[in-house]
């Protein structure tokens, strides 16, 4: 049966982190593997004070049809706030609201690129804009990540040797690695793009999770050919699915038709539900609590991994986000050790999925921190300490790794 379906279906993998959660849901299991926000910190009790407001007050209206574009209210909202935080004037008009960020990448995917075109990507780089732009069949150059963001020499001879159509970059606090781009990094990324017309797409989406340093701007600050991406899912809550997209027009009429063809608009009651709760409450007191929250978390882990990792074990320290990236010895498999974890009642996600090739990152892993507790931080670190001075000591397995 499988000759019926679309040769693209051949080329696209399952999410990896998706099939891991899978085995994760057990109660007994500390996971580190998915990218998720704290449940705890939802703000629960605002958001169906806001959900009783809307249906009492509009009822009829918000669970009708709506525009493509979505509630202009929120985008006037989330243009003002573009204003304020990052000094970027951005008219209404360009804003697009999507089904979360997911749908951002496809859609931008989707208006973009044909079979055989080129994007390039960081290295190590985001599995869901991956596998959105791998259906397209497209072909991938990795672009290795520095201390202080992308390798930009190497962006421009890469650039300058094949013709791409989009740079996707995810520059503060990166999923997978954490980093941060500098000040210079972003100038520079935008003047390389703009030397080879290449369109930068500025995934956003842990942008307002600082907890230390300070902000920065976007690259779209420097540079028009942008498009800008953010999502409510990190800072309100991830079941709303609510996220956006910021481009300039001509390339906003396109989004539109795809946006139709794929599902006319976004959840209209999603967005009329956040825009009352943006209404009734102060975001920025929220974040506050956000931050304050994983900012500890990750001092906590960072200090454990410190104390009970084996040397030779380097790891990031993040100045917000959600994710810290860890890098064993090159003849340490990550998958080995998600084995010996697994046993172990402990899960993180392994650093392969995060490459566009076959042979890099066998010896990298993930880990969230966002979404545990103190005391499963604490447990979860030194099991998978135990393993990794397990791993690394056993001559058997370092004679398997070193003769496979």
């Amino acid at each position: 049966m499988h000759t019926i379906f679309a040769d693209r279906m051949q080329i696209t993998r399952k999410s990896f982190i998706r099939e891991i959660l899978k085995v994760t849901q057990q109660p007994e299991v500390i996971s580190f593997a998915g990218g998720l926000p704290n449940p705890g910190l939802f703000p629960v009790e605002e958001i169906a004070s806001a959900s009783t407001q809307v249906l009492s007050d509009d009822g009829r209206t918000v669970l009708q049809y709506s525009t493509t574009e979505g509630y202009l209210p929120l985008r006037e909202f989330i243009a003002q706030r573009y204003l304020k935080k990052n000094g970027l004037t951005i008219d209404p008009g360009e804003i697009l609201i999507t089904n979360g960020s997911q749908q951002s990448i496809d859609l931008i995917g989707k208006i973009f690129l044909n079979k055989g075109d080129r994007v390039v990507v960081e290295k190590p780089g985001y599995l869901g804009a991956i596998q959105a732009f791998s259906i397209f069949e497209v072909e991938f150059d990795a672009v290795p990540l520095l201390e202080d963001g992308v390798d930009t020499e190497l962006l421009d001879r890469t650039l300058s040797e094949n013709s791409a159509k989009l740079f996707y970059t995810v520059p503060t606090f990166q999923n997978p690695s954490g980093i941060t781009y500098s000040k210079q990094r972003r100038k520079d990324v935008a003047n390389i793009l703009k030397k080879h017309n290449v369109v930068c797409v500025e995934d956003n989406a842990y942008g307002e999770l600082r907890f230390t340093g300070e902000d920065l701007p976007a690259i779209r600050n420097y540079s028009d050919n942008t498009i800008l991406m953010g999502s409510f899912s990190k800072i309100i809550a991830p079941g709303l699915r609510m996220g956006w997209i910021c481009a300039r027009k001509e390339i906003m009429e396109k989004l539109l038709v795809a946006k139709q063809a794929a599902d006319l608009h976004s959840n209209h009651l999603s967005q009329r539900i956040i825009y009352q709760y943006l209404l009734d409450n102060d975001i920025d007191e929220h974040i506050v609590k956000i931050k304050d929250a994983y900012g500890e978390r990750r001092d906590l882990m960072v200090s454990m991994m410190a104390e009970h990792f084996p040397e030779g074990v380097r790891y990031t320290k993040p100045e917000g986000g959600m994710f810290v990236w860890v890098t064993l010895p090159e003849s340490v498999s990550s998958l080995d050790l998600f084995e010996l974890a697994i046993e172990e009642n402990v899960a993180f996600v392994p650093g392969n999925p995060f490459y566009t090739d076959d042979t890099s990152g066998s010896n990298t892993l993930r880990l969230n921190f966002s979404n545990s507790e103190h005391e499963q931080i604490e447990e979860g670190i030194k099991r998978l300490a135990v393993c990794l001075k397990k791993l690394m000591k056993d001559p058997k397995v370092a004679d398997l790794q070193n003769n496979p």
